[in-house]
């Protein structure tokens, strides 16, 4: 293979992993003058490759979609991860449906070499779907927009749908996409707010790509996991009720993290925050977190508010009478 095809491969390869190369920086990683850079872009677009240009300070190449799908530069690792997500993908509640999915696994394993559809199968034997099939269906394409709005730090806007039926146009810089509980979840920072937010995918629609790069802030692995836990638990609950503390609504967030998600100001001195669960002993626990010392009320309605009193007063009588005799014995086995 000549210096001027495997340059050129390289180049493909490296416009299938950004969206968007500056002309230096590919250069730079090809090790030629940006003039052989744009030479070598010629022949991949005389091969059938569309490469938007744009020029000035700011310039660069970006591969774009064409009227066919080009052939692709896969490493190993690359075609094995593609093999094992069709796998997955193709048990899930995608709104194309498993048939799209099954024939594109075909048509690859139909070219992996021997070793490689060995790897493919035997992670395959172990790997599990997370149970996402039970969940709502998503729109591959709008996965497929956020996660490469992810790989590449691009701000995009789209259209979101509360529980609620709220409509609004959001504009976030996506950070992370996870399924949980049978969903997914968009990680982001939204630029209007100022703050992270969690988004469910199958509500949103309408994925538009900005163009604007922005650098990520950092997130911890476990981070993006309490996110996502968080994101979970604000679905509508069987028992719900708002508790109003006696704390100012910027302390009441810093106590609370991202458990302080839904809080508003009730005045300059509380904060209103919304609390529930499956039976009002998810209630009580939620409620329990409230810092010691705080004063706070809450409209909790009956029967659970019923249920809540009647155990809590059985439980202070409890603590109120002095503690049972230890049988005999038992303090043996303590000491032993």
């Amino acid at each position: 293979m000549s210096d001027t095809t495997t340059r050129a491969l390289s180049l493909l390869n490296l416009l299938q992993t950004h969206r968007h190369w500056p002309g230096s920086e590919l250069a730079d990683r090809l090790g030629v003058t940006e003039r052989t850079v744009r030479r070598d872009v010629e022949r991949l677009r005389d091969l059938g490759y569309r490469i938007e240009s744009t020029p000035g300070v700011a310039g660069g190449y970006r591969l774009e979609a064409g009227s066919a799908v080009p052939p692709l530069l896969l490493t190993d690792e690359e075609a094995v991860a593609m093999a094992i997500g069709l796998r997955v993908a193709a048990s899930q509640r995608l709104v194309s449906g498993p048939e799209t999915t099954i024939t594109a696994l075909a048509k690859l394993e139909q070219v992996l070499p021997a070793p490689l559809r060995r790897r493919v199968n035997a992670l395959a034997e172990s790997v599990q779907p997370a149970g996402l099939g039970a969940g709502a269906a998503v729109s591959s394409d709008v996965l497929g927009e956020l996660a490469l709005a992810c790989r590449d730090h691009e701000r995009v806007r789209f259209t979101y749908t509360a529980a609620s039926g709220a409509v609004t146009v959001r504009r976030v810089e996506p950070h992370a996409l996870a399924p949980a509980d049978r969903n997914w979840y968009l990680l982001c920072w939204d630029v209007e707010k100022d703050d992270w937010r969690t988004f469910r995918v199958d509500r949103l629609t309408g994925v538009e790509h900005t163009r604007v790069l922005f650098e990520p802030r950092p997130l911890t692995p476990e981070e993006i996991e309490e996110f996502i836990f968080v994101a979970r638990s604000w679905v509508r609950q069987a028992v719900e009720a708002d508790a109003v503390m006696e704390l100012p609504l910027e302390q009441m967030r810093e106590l609370f993290g991202q458990w302080g998600q839904g809080a508003s100001a009730e005045d300059a001195a509380r904060t209103r925050w919304p609390v529930g669960g499956a039976d009002f002993r998810e209630t009580m626990y939620g409620l329990s977190w409230i810092p010691a010392g705080v004063e706070y009320t809450t409209d909790l309605a009956s029967p659970a508010r019923d249920e809540l009193r009647e155990v809590l007063a059985r439980m202070l009588r409890a603590l109120d009478a002095p503690p049972p005799p230890v049988p005999a014995g038992r303090e043996v086995q303590r000491a032993g």
